[in-house]
């Protein structure tokens, strides 16, 4: 009920984010539900089926990354001075958030089932376009609904379990006082009293809060330690290096099997798949330690304020954005390949390998979207104290383009080689 009430309340931006995770989860249970039919419609070719299923793991993933992406930057569930007091902690929060996301993720599999799928199938009547995808959907034969609601689950049910795990509490966990030891803990007027009883007389003796910060330590104040460097990005130039190297070689040999996959890829050689996974994960890897490595070129050779502002950001969220921005590359490269293929002798894309590129994607770009809007909020404070400080009103902006224009000096380069690479073995 309070996921539901933060849900309806919640900022019409948020509410938008919300809707694109449903829509999200929609084409994805679309594509898994396209699936049933091809299995319904050919009995006998039980490993098609499984290809196309596995086929579907790519929507799925990039449908869950953004979810999560999205569940991190609702601000609704965002941990708050006194949330604690009634109850809403950590933990709660984590699990409102879980709950939302798969409220979102819940709505857009049902309306995959209902407006889509059925509809298509022919099954709804009473609306354009009633059985148009008929052949293709497996009509004329009984829909087994618990296997159609298991494929539909899998999304909301992934997605809450990860969005849990990524906003569980990482701090310390304290053991909870009860309520009459928490109320006697706090202190009214910010004073406490300590009563003394010298000489059979009583006497009240005001003694001031020692400061939190002094308490907390006794050593002398020391500057605070940089974030260290993503650890990712040599992991992730072998795990590229590796991809290239069994996409080139799968190409050349004749020796490979091939894959009927959806959409007109037919005879494709599974290693060179394997291949451009592998590079995939490569880049998602190494975007982290990528970003990093810009902050630092950026901050090179005698930095002014503006280089330095941006150098420092960009290493500051190397973790938050590298690694959507990482998956962007991946999808980018993944995106001229299938031109690069659709431009030869090969058959034209089609509607179902579409809509999955489109979820893949479009989830990887608002991903990459939505972190870059929360590494925004999460340095709002320091943009306002510049500002206080007396600094231009346009260093932001400058700082902020700064950022994006050598973001896309090297992952730019990057991701053109990457594809280029990629394709070679196909086009071939």
């Amino acid at each position: 009920m309070l996921a539901l009430r933060l849900a309806r309340r919640a900022h019409p931006v948020v509410q938008l984010r919300r809707l694109l995770v449903a829509a999200a989860s929609g084409g994805t249970g679309f594509l898994l539900l396209c699936t049933l039919g091809y299995a319904l419609s050919h009995p006998d070719a039980s490993s098609g089926s499984l290809l196309r299923l596995l086929w579907c793991l790519a929507p799925a993933a990039a449908t869950i990354h953004f979810a999560v992406a999205v569940a991190r930057t609702d601000p609704g569930t965002r941990p708050r001075p006194g949330l604690s007091a009634i109850g809403l902690g950590p933990v709660r929060l984590m699990a409102v958030s879980a709950v939302t996301t798969a409220l979102s993720t819940t709505l857009g599999s049902l309306l995959a089932l209902l407006v889509f799928f059925l509809h298509l199938r022919g099954d709804l009547t009473g609306l354009p376009f009633d059985g148009t995808a008929a052949d293709v959907l497996g009509a004329g034969r009984p829909l087994p609904l618990p296997a159609a609601l298991t494929l539909l689950a899998l999304v909301p049910v992934v997605a809450s379990v990860t969005t849990a795990l990524v906003l569980r509490p990482r701090g310390p966990r304290t053991r909870a006082a009860n309520p009459r030891t928490r109320f006697m803990a706090y202190d009214t007027f910010g004073i406490r009293r300590r009563m003394r009883e010298p000489a059979g007389a009583t006497r009240f003796e005001e003694e001031p809060e020692p400061d939190e910060e002094t308490s907390a330590t006794a050593e002398p104040d020391q500057p605070p330690t940089p974030r260290p460097a993503p650890g990712g990005l040599p992991w992730g130039v072998a795990v590229l290096a590796v991809g290239l190297a069994i996409e080139t070689y799968a190409g050349q040999s004749d020796a490979g099997s091939a894959l009927a996959l959806p959409g007109g890829f037919a005879d494709s050689p599974a290693g060179v798949l394997g291949g451009w996974l592998l590079t995939a994960l490569g880049l998602a890897l190494a975007g982290p330690g990528l970003t990093h490595l810009t902050g630092r070129l950026l901050q090179a050779v005698r930095p002014g304020a503006l280089r330095l502002l941006s150098g420092r950001v960009l290493q500051a969220e190397a973790r938050r954005i590298g690694q959507p921005l990482g998956v962007v590359c991946a999808v980018a490269s993944g995106a001229y390949a299938m031109v690069t293929l659709s431009s030869g002798t090969r058959p034209t894309v089609g509607p179902l390998t579409l809509l999955g590129a489109l979820v893949v994607a479009g989830c990887a770009v608002l991903t990459l979207a939505t972190a870059a809007v929360e590494a925004r909020r999460a340095h709002a404070d320091t943009t306002a104290a510049l500002l206080r400080m007396g600094a231009p009103a346009a260093l932001p902006r400058r700082a902020a383009l700064l950022r994006a224009g050598a973001l896309l000096a090297v992952f730019g380069p990057l991701t053109w080689t990457v594809a280029e690479l990629a394709a070679l073995p196909l086009a071939s």
